[in-house]
Order: C-alpha cells, then sequence, then structure tokens
C-alpha cells in the first residue's frame, strides 16, 4: 500500500472485519450516517466494478492488465477536468493513480482465479470501447465529487469520514474479499495528511 498511515491500517482493519461473517461491523445501516465524503467512495467502488469487465475483455488476448499509454491518458484528462473545475490537479493525479492501481488489483485477482479455475473463466468478451466509455463517465463523476469535497478531505475527521463511507459501500454493493481489498488501495489518498 502506498501509505502506511493510520488511516491505510484502520481501513485495512475494518475491511478485514467486513469480509468476516458475523462480526458486528458486517451489517451496518445503509443509509445511515452518511458522510460527505460517501459519494467519493461509492464512485471508488463503481469505477472499481468496471475492472471485472476489463479483464474479462483482455482475458486470453495479448492486452496487458498494465497499460502505461492508457494509464498517462487518464491521469492527463483528470488533471484538466480538476484544473478546470478549480481543484488541485497533482492531488487529483496522485488519487487516480491510486484508482488505476486498485483496478489492477481487482484484474490480477480475476486472472489468478481464472487461471485456477477456468471454469470460472468468462465465454464472452466485452467491447473495450464501450467499457472504457463508462469508466470515463465514473472516471468524471469521481474527479466531480473529489472537486466538491475538497474542504473535507483536509479536516482530521477525513480518515473516519472515508472509512465509515467504506463500511457503508461495501455493505451496500456487497463487495467480495478482492473488491473490498481493491476498494482499501483505491483510497487512501483522498484525504490530505
Amino acid at each position: 500500500m502506498r501509505n502506511s498511515t493510520p488511516f491505510a491500517v484502520t481501513l485495512t482493519a475494518a475491511a478485514a472485519l467486513l469480509v468476516v461473517p458475523g462480526s458486528a461491523a458486517a451489517a451496518p445501516t445503509p443509509t445511515a450516517g452518511r458522510t460527505a465524503l460517501y459519494p467519493v467512495a461509492d464512485l471508488a467502488a463503481e469505477r472499481l466494478a468496471t475492472a471485472d469487465l476489463v479483464a474479462a475483455a483482455k482475458w486470453g488476448t495479448d492486452s496487458p492488465i498494465d497499460d502505461p499509454a492508457r494509464e498517462q491518458q487518464v491521469l492527463d484528462n483528470v488533471a484538466a477536468q480538476a484544473e478546470l473545475l478549480g481543484a488541485d490537479p497533482a492531488e487529483i493525479r496522485v488519487i487516480f493513480r491510486d484508482q488505476i492501481e486498485a483496478n489492477k488489483v481487482v484484474q490480477r485477482g480475476l486472472y489468478r482465479r481464472w487461471t485456477n479455475h477456468p471454469d470460472e473463466a468468462p465465454t464472452t468478451k466485452p467491447d473495450l470501447g464501450v467499457v472504457r466509455q463508462e469508466i470515463n463517465r465514473i472516471t468524471g463523476a469521481l474527479v466531480e465529487a473529489l472537486a466538491d469535497s475538497s474542504e473535507n478531505r483536509g479536516t482530521l475527521t477525513c480518515r473516519p469520514e472515508l472509512a465509515l463511507a467504506a463500511f457503508q459501500v461495501r455493505h451496500e454493493d456487497h463487495l467480495d474479499a478482492l473488491h473490498t481489498r481493491a476498494l482499501v488501495r483505491a483510497l487512501p489518498s483522498i484525504c490530505r495528511d
């Protein structure tokens, strides 16, 4: 994990609680206590859900999981959008670097699963161009949510509020261990230290 901050440790511990059946944290009220950072966590999870489609589109092809040219294009686009919204482009780049790496966590996890269990591998390939349109839509919404929550992301309560939002999203979206681990990877750079 990029940051070994208390938040990363807290969120990792929280994620572990969330995937333990019967744990006290496994059943929070889905809409109770939503914070200003809930949209950020929700959009990060929605963006991670597209990793399943990207992995399915690339599975069995020569397309690598790592795509530096595409990643640079995404980072340049989010920085430009951030600037238009009055947000810090460099900060948004760092946050989206984590989003990209989290997406790769899901893709690599699915590749391992499909290699070990070929019967679970996808039998059809989504159109990567269509999937990227959806990723771009979610990415744009996430940049806006980050710009809108800029003030909240610089407070002392950011990390606990973001962890609570991640709990809620994990519960509402029924994230499995792989997607929970990826969400934990996606969030550390959102709060300013």
